[in-house]
């Protein structure tokens, strides 16, 4: 019976607390409700004697829709079969670790060029453990990209290529690679920057991120949350920490069927000068100068013109105009959407093989013949000498579909007459030019090895 004092007790309390409750509930709730009426659903507010804003505890979030991930675990998952770990072996001894990922269930992957391209056998491992060798299809120096084949893979599992221009600075990434030889490590940041230069090469085009990289982890994917590669991770500054680059999976994309098709990059031309103009949203890259013959010029393009999309990309600046046709192959089909007078219009080309340096730079030189459709340089009299030859005009370019490539000239042949007139400077070509009346033919007399020949060039009109 002693228990029963404070079982009553308890009950007591109870009743009491039960019965000093309800009014206090009460009068919480009233409170509540009268702070969010007053407030009226504002979201910010200056508290007096202040010069700042606050937000009020019961105002909706900044961004409504917006929840970071509490875990990358389930991401992780399920990308990480398509991560790879590649060493390579040079001459039996040295040996190299890097990463890459698998973009064909056949065993294509996609790494660095920097990782394969002394090697001379490469071992390619999947998460799972399995073990490839792997050939180079093909690579390319000037974006440090490679791509291999595993010999007798099938069923692989790969990953998904996503969208790198639809990359925000703040989105979250996720790589994943084999940092000295730590297999498929996981580290996680921000898109810190886009388009940064760092003085790699002529497509200098990459991601920043704060996503942990280290030796090893080149050629291996960077993630956005879709689960998609927005890039391959390729450098990392020695001197900064949590500053990491990777190549653009757009600019990847542009590249893979050339390597696929050629082992290397074969660069398209469109056959065109153009310069920077205007300033922020408004700038553009506005034509200068049109190649005769070109696949520009036969596509309609002219002198002034504003190239503001290539392939429906828009492009406002002259390395984006270089990346976006340079990494394709020649016979590209190419959409440009140009500026005409204020007015939009869309052309359609198809590239070309790019010319080399020097015969980009003889066609930009004063030995450039429109209407032949060949550019020629003086050979000095000491290099006439050194080749036992006299004094001419060397062909440097013929340009395709010119008069020059129809009647059968050939770079390297050496023009010593135009017209019956002995030229060997630029100065007396433009004489002898300068002589003819445009619908004439113009003769030329050239050598080529140790014959002489003559050829009528019918100029273009």
């Amino acid at each position: 019976m002693r228990p029963m004092p404070c079982v009553l007790a308890l009950l007591l309390v109870g009743i009491a607390a039960t019965a000093a409750a309800d009014p206090l509930d009460d009068w919480v709730r009233q409170k509540v409700a009268a702070q969010r009426e007053g407030q009226g659903g504002a979201a910010l507010s200056t508290p007096a004697g202040t010069p700042w804003r606050e937000r009020a505890p019961n105002a909706p979030a900044l961004i409504p829709d917006f929840h970071p991930p509490t875990s990358l675990a389930p991401l992780v998952r399920a990308v990480r079969p398509g991560v790879v770990n590649i060493s390579t072996r040079n001459e039996g001894t040295s040996r190299s670790l890097g990463s890459g990922f698998v973009i064909s269930a056949d065993g294509l992957v996609v790494t660095n060029n920097h990782v394969v391209e002394r090697a001379q056998r490469i071992l390619v491992r999947l998460a799972d453990g399995r073990e490839f060798g792997a050939k180079v299809v093909g690579r390319d120096p000037s974006t440090d990209l490679a791509l291999l084949r595993l010999e007798g893979a099938q069923g692989l599992p790969t990953v998904a290529l996503g969208d790198s221009d639809q990359l925000e600075i703040g989105d979250w990434v996720v790589a994943i690679g084999n940092p000295f030889g730590l297999d498929t490590s996981v580290t996680h940041g921000l898109i810190s920057a886009r388009e940064r230069v760092i003085g790699m090469g002529p497509f200098d085009d990459f991601i920043q991120t704060n996503a942990l990289i280290n030796p090893g982890n080149s050629g291996g994917p960077l993630f956005d949350m879709r689960g998609d590669v927005v890039g391959v991770t390729t450098a990392i500054m020695s001197q900064g920490q949590g500053i990491g680059f990777a190549v653009p999976i757009n600019l990847v994309k542009d590249l893979l069927p050339n390597l696929l098709d050629n082992g290397r990059l074969v660069r398209g031309w469109l056959g065109l000068n153009v310069q920077e103009a205007g300033e922020g949203d408004a700038r553009a890259n506005v034509v200068v100068d049109v190649f005769p013959d070109s696949p520009a010029q036969q596509a309609g393009v002219r002198p002034g013109d504003r190239v503001v999309a290539i392939n429906d990309k828009p492009v406002r600046r002259y390395q984006q105009l270089l990346r976006k046709i340079a990494l394709l192959s020649p016979g590209s089909s190419v959409k440009l959407d140009l500026v005409r007078d204020g007015k939009a219009l869309a052309v359609s080309a198809t590239l070309i093989t790019r010319p080399s340096v020097e015969a980009l730079q003889a066609m930009n030189s004063g030995g450039r013949i429109d209407a032949l459709g060949l550019v020629l340089k003086a050979l000095s009299p000491d290099a006439a000498k050194g080749l036992g030859v006299e004094p001419g005009l060397r062909v440097e370019v013929v340009l395709p579909g010119g008069a020059a490539e129809v009647a059968g000239v050939m770079v390297g042949d050496l023009v010593l007459e135009v017209n019956r007139a002995r030229v060997s400077s630029l100065a007396e070509l433009d004489v002898a030019l300068g002589a003819f009346e445009a619908p004439e033919p113009v003769l030329l007399k050239f050598r080529r090895g140790t014959s002489l020949r003559y050829v009528a060039l019918k100029p273009r009109t």
